[in-house]
């Protein structure tokens, strides 16, 4: 997705968060503010991680009020610290107060996917980690770009995006051979056709159909050694199924060319960042 399909699709969804946070007034701070008064707020860092969703965070006070002003002092990838002033943002304090629960919620939220993926990432050698289409609902956007912030890399971006023939598709078509056929018959050449298997004779009838890369799901390692060995480099080779940091030192020792994890996004603890010392300027 480009920067200009990204900025629009953001927009929209930063809009929709606001409409849900807000739905006619915050009456809490139109009850203590009158009147706009400039003020300034100091974004600081309560836990060590990885910062991503800076220009999200930015975003959502500018769409309450163009003229609010954010200055950061680090960028997305960069490593934080406890206790570190990140930026400030000024502005009409009524915007300042409207905005910041949600302007944390993303930043909060992307930052954490950004510190656990580039704690996952730091544990590879060699192999890429990619993430999976296991978002929240409304925030794929955000937290696959949280990922490439933290050092990850992104599988399809939604089911128009690439064919992955799963269980229940191949179930569907009857078999991995069938499935893999008619994928290469409706599919544009140009598109890789992958195929997600759990066993070794659904590897063998993968390879044989021409499969471009094989999943190995939910299999033991001694399983996915042998898959390995079958397929023999006709194919490139992904791992998945509750990889987690615990257990990926097992799994990068395969030689796959791809882990991918849910647990990057759908797993991720959030990174603590708050909005502090708010004063009239």
């Amino acid at each position: 997705m480009n920067t200009i399909s990204m900025k629009l699709q953001a927009d929209e969804l930063i809009r929709l968060a606001l409409q849900e946070d807000i739905s006619s007034e915050d009456v809490t701070t139109n009850s203590v503010m009158k009147e706009a008064v400039e003020g300034e707020v100091q974004l600081i860092c309560k836990q060590d991680g990885i910062v991503a969703g800076l220009d999200v965070f930015k975003r959502v006070f500018e769409l309450l009020d163009e003229n609010t002003k954010t200055e950061f002092l680090c960028k997305d990838g960069d490593a934080v610290k406890k206790g570190q002033l990140m930026g400030t943002v000024t502005g009409d304090i009524r915007v300042l107060l409207s905005g910041e629960r949600v302007a944390l919620n993303y930043l909060q939220r992307m930052s954490g996917i950004a510190t656990y993926t580039h704690t996952v990432s730091a544990l590879l050698k060699g192999t890429k980690l990619l993430d999976t289409r296991k978002t929240t609902p409304n925030m794929r956007i955000f937290e696959k770009y949280a990922v490439r912030a933290g050092g990850g890399f992104n599988h399809r971006y939604n089911l128009s995006d690439g064919v992955l023939l799963k269980d229940n598709h191949i179930g569907a078509a009857g078999s991995v051979a069938k499935a893999v056929q008619m994928a290469k018959e409706y599919a544009p050449f140009v598109r890789k056709i992958e195929v997600e298997v759990e066993n070794l004779d659904m590897v063998k009838e993968a390879v044989e159909a021409g499969a471009d890369i094989i999943m190995l799901d939910n299999m033991s390692v001694e399983e996915m050694k042998e898959a390995i060995r079958i397929i023999d480099g006709r194919a490139q080779t992904e791992c998945s199924g509750n990889v987690t940091k615990e257990n990926i030192d097992h799994l990068t020792s395969l030689g796959v060319d791809y882990i991918s994890s849910g647990a990057l996004t759908h797993s991720a603890p959030v990174l603590d960042i708050s909005l502090k010392n708010l004063h009239a300027l």
